[in-house]
């Protein structure tokens, strides 16, 4: 077997630049995607092309439509208010866009924690000895 299969990351440095960039590349996707799928601009596109389609069949209903609907246009009335729940749908999502959660890197920094132990008392109501560690 070959020794270079066997040497710790920190001495291929090119490597782990190449990695590093990986990840942040993989973040940034994440976070365009996370915003590509907001339920608003999903729920607000759909109500607003429903909205269209319906307002539509409202306005070329006939006198005969109607008066099934005894003289309320239904079609038009629904159409508009679907149109209207769409766009505040959509214009809420340009208010108050998504943030993407931070890194967990930012996370470690921010708060301070260790991601391996669970936090900074691990839930430990003992002062935070292991047991056997005493002497």
């Amino acid at each position: 077997m070959s020794e270079q299969h066997n040497r710790p990351d920190d001495e291929n440095p090119p490597a782990a630049e190449e990695m590093a960039r990986e990840v942040d590349e993989l973040e940034r996707r994440s976070n365009t995607a996370a915003r590509l799928f907001d339920v608003r601009r999903i729920i607000g596109g759909l109500f607003v092309v429903y909205g269209v389609i319906v307002t539509i069949a409202g306005i070329l209903a006939t006198e005969e439509d109607l008066k099934k609907a005894q003289d309320v246009n239904i079609n038009l009335w629904t159409g508009l208010a679907m149109l209207a729940l769409g766009i505040f749908f959509l214009v809420w999502l340009r208010v108050s866009p998504t943030v993407p959660p931070p890194p967990a890197e930012e996370l470690v920094r921010e708060q301070g924690i260790d991601p391996h132990d669970g936090g900074p008392d691990s839930g430990r109501t003992d002062g935070g000895e292991s047991p056997g560690t005493r002497d």
